[in-house]
């Protein structure tokens, strides 16, 4: 495959060493000829010296017949402009990094849309979601975040005298706009289909309406679960982002803090988690934000030695489990050792999303879903494919299921009788097993 990136800083050189290994064709530009000459001495790229919001430049690097095109550099602008303009030049996918968390806000302005980039980025908001998986189940997160948002994901247990314990799910007369998407068992994870029978402790994952979920939760719990306990120490950028995720599920968050102008705009943007003016690296205040009693402890604060101290401070204290962020990968061996379960790493999480954009056809991305037993798609509905010739109810989905429909300005979940339209994009979850026979519903007719 044809890459080129945009930026030859900290992140674009990880990716460019990483897609190397993967045997792609890699094109850096860059304005600083210094940092092309480093990485010409320790990669097999070419390297292009110019703007990366300048057309002469992004033709010599080839963007018009690259199929993934990554702009991050350190400047949003440039990389908003850089995307853009290499997918107007036929670069077939283009992905535009974010520092500013605004231009992640739909509500408000559509900016990939009005650029027409494929994919905005924000490192912190891809640190937060990795983190969030951790500490929900798997894949869940990422459904939300490919959807805009624009769906609810909920995971109840149900309770061994609930009414839809016995029944089939096409007989549960669910509202219009919610789904049952996933069902757990003690042996297993599986896409739900049609004839699948809902057990009692089993575990089910509804996709909808926030509200509309609501409505149907008491028919498989007659009690909400207790709510579990997250401390996240830091309130930075992947702090904010992470308690925004949790405060929608349920989960009681405490957000730690030591600065106390950041402390004012927390508590006015989020509304839903208590947030607390401490230093997280003093032991005594760990201590009378009572983080001893939390089920989970995260820390995402600036410094990687500052995340591990409050991480093993956490973890002495009382803590069920530890996550933090680390950066530097040579700390990676060490984190077991003193008490942290789960290290997330920025770096790697952006390269992981890159991976999973390196694809052909009209998927865009994948990502793995319930342990490795399914995937998430999200594909692009191409002029004359199967899937838009007829209503979603006469295809056959060997066990996928369409979670979400993304269409111009909003995002539903769709019902029955929908009909997908090119130009929309889907939200897919897939079972391992039915992966060929569900990409040949997609693939245009030849």
């Amino acid at each position: 495959m044809n890459i080129v990136i945009l930026g030859a800083g900290t992140v674009g050189t990880s990716i460019a060493r990483f897609l190397c290994a993967k045997q792609c064709n890699v094109s850096l530009v860059d304005q600083s000829r210094k940092a092309l000459d480093e990485v010409e001495e320790r990669l097999d790229v070419q390297t292009v010296h110019g703007s990366a919001c300048d057309s002469v430049t992004l033709f010599q690097a080839g963007v018009q017949s690259a199929d993934l095109c990554i702009a991050v550099t350190d400047k949003d602008e440039v990389n908003l402009v850089g995307a853009s303009l290499a997918k107007a030049m036929g670069a077939r996918r283009s992905l535009s990094r974010i520092l500013n968390h605004s231009y992640l806000d739909y509500s408000t302005f559509d900016y990939q849309r009005h650029f027409r980039i494929d994919r905005l980025l924000s490192l912190e908001h891809l640190t937060a979601l990795e983190l969030a998986k951790a500490i929900r189940m798997p894949g869940l997160v990422a459904i939300e975040n490919l959807a805009r948002g624009g769906v609810a994901v909920q995971e109840l247990a149900v309770a061994d005298d609930a009414k839809v314990v016995g029944v089939q799910l096409k007989d549960l007369e669910l509202p219009k706009g919610v789904r049952v998407g996933l069902i757990s068992n003690e042996e297993n994870t599986f896409i739900a289909g049609a004839t699948d029978v809902i057990k009692a402790g089993c575990h089910v994952t509804l996709i909808g309406e926030q509200e509309k979920i609501d409505d149907v939760t008491r028919m498989f719990e007659h009690k909400r679960p207790p709510r579990i306990k997250v401390v996240i120490a830091g309130g930075g950028s992947i702090g904010f982002n992470l308690a925004k995720i949790l405060q929608r599920g349920q989960f009681n968050v405490t957000l730690l803090e030591a600065n106390a102008e950041r402390c004012e705009y927390l508590a006015k943007h989020l509304p839903e988690t208590t947030v607390l003016l401490a230093n997280a690296s003093s032991r005594s205040e760990l201590e009378e934000a009572r983080v001893g009693k939390a089920d989970v402890f995260v820390a995402t604060m600036g410094r990687d030695e500052d995340n591990i101290i409050c991480g093993v401070e956490a973890s002495v204290l009382g803590c069920g489990r530890i996550l933090g962020v680390v950066r530097r990968p040579d700390y990676g061996n060490v984190l077991p050792r003193v008490g942290i379960d789960v290290a997330i790493s920025p770096r790697d999480v952006m390269t992981q999303q890159v991976l999973g954009m390196v694809e052909i056809g009209p998927i865009i991305s994948r990502s793995n879903l319930a342990g490795g037993v399914a995937e998430v798609w999200e594909i692009e509905i191409l002029p004359n494919a199967p899937i838009t010739q007829s209503p979603l109810q006469e295809f056959d989905f060997h066990h996928s299921l369409i979670a979400a429909i993304v269409r111009e300005d909003y995002v539903k979940v769709p019902g029955a009788d929908d009909i997908l339209q090119p130009g929309d994009t889907a939200i897919v979850l897939v079972q391992k097993e039915s992966v060929a026979e569900t990409f040949a519903l997609f693939e245009p007719a030849q």
